[in-house]
Parts: C-alpha cells; structure tokens; sequence
C-alpha cells in the first residue's frame, strides 16, 4: 500500500540486521517513509520524545531492559502512536501480555514476509495486528469467561501466600507471617498451582514475571 503521504516509522531492535530488513520492507510498502532506527530503549526513548512516530516496531529484550517496562512511559509522550511488537519471542506466552500492556499489534520473527507486509499494513491502516491465532485466544477466553491474565483466577488471599513463595518464604515462614495454620499454607499453595496449572515454584516465579 503506497500512501499519498510520507509516514514516520520507528523500527526498535537490537540486532542490526532486523532493523534493516525491516527498513527495505517499509521503504517498498510506503511512499517517502521517514525511517529512525533505535537498537536501545534509551535511544527509543529519546526518539520518540524529539519525533512524531506513526508507528513503531518495537522488539521485546534490548541490552538495557525489557520492552514491557516502556511500554507505558512511550504512551504517556506519544498516547495515540501505534506500536507493534515484533519478536522472536513464542505469541502463545508473551502476546496477550504486551496487548494488554498497550501494544496494539504483535508479530513473530519468524513470519513470512508477505505476513510483514500484510502486518504492517495493517497497523497503518487500522492501528492493530494480531494473528488468528492470539484472536481465537481471546475468544476462547471470552467464551469460557476464564481472564486472557491467569493471576486474576486467584484470590487476594492466594497472591499473597504466592508472592511469599516467590521470594523464598517455606509453608512454616509463611505460616507464621500471615498468621495462619501451616496445613492452610498448603492448601492455598495447591489451590494456586491447581488455577494456575503448573507443577512448582519455578513456574509460578515465571507466571508472575510474565503476568504480575
């Protein structure tokens, strides 16, 4: 799709080679786009302050943080620009979670070029991308009345105890910081892995990186 008018675009990746690329792909899509290239979260920062952006492309992991944590710093400069993450990162763990976060699209790195295209195109025209398959998720979600965030299954109570076991705390700690019957200890730990669906710790440490 070939504007009438130039775009600016914001391609925010660490690796050089994916900011190119993607770089000859907006350059054939569009007409006379203004391209900035960033490979830290400062310099995106630092752009997006000095520039207006139409759309960024922004990665996930950068060598001084995680794109998750800007996400809301970059709305509060520019509230209405559009951003898609695009990542090498697995859409079935990470998507919902950066939708939420205020991204409006997400696309894998190992799409196919014309599904950039189409993405891309997408994100300019209609201001959002996402696969078929992160929007049967959040039908299926809807459907079954079950939250696109797991943490929202659990009580107040269960986070509790689940952020204790987080930090180190063991059943008898918790026990007796909140209070409460070591034998109960256990029955929130097993009511949180049994919502959650996960076997230890190791994997509620995860859950809460990702969701809490």
């Amino acid at each position: 799709m070939k504007t009438t008018q130039p775009l600016s675009f914001l391609i925010a990746d660490d690796h050089s080679i994916v900011r190119q690329g993607v770089a000859m792909i907006i350059k054939e899509l569009f007409f006379k786009p203004k391209i900035f290239l960033a490979g830290t979260f400062k310099e995106t920062l630092d752009i997006v302050h000095q520039n207006g952006i139409d759309l960024l492309v922004l990665d996930i992991n950068f060598p001084d943080g995680n794109s998750l944590k800007i996400l809301e710093e970059i709305k509060k400069i520019q509230p209405e620009l559009k951003i898609m993450i695009f990542t090498a990162y697995d859409e079935d763990i990470y998507a919902l979670r950066y939708l939420n976060a205020g991204a409006t699209g997400y696309l894998n790195k190992g799409c196919s070029e014309d599904e950039m295209k189409n993405a891309l195109n997408s994100m300019v025209l209609y201001g959002k991308y996402i696969t078929q398959n992160i929007k049967d998720k959040i039908l299926d979600s809807y459907i079954s009345k079950k939250p696109i965030n797991p943490l929202e299954s659990l009580s107040s109570r269960e986070i509790e105890v689940a952020r204790l076991f987080i930090k180190g705390y063991g059943n008898m700690e918790i026990a007796e910081t909140l209070n409460i019957k070591k034998s109960t200890v256990s029955t929130f730990k097993n009511r949180i892995f049994e919502k959650l669906e996960i076997n230890n710790i190791a994997e509620l440490i995860e859950f809460f990186n990702l969701y809490g």
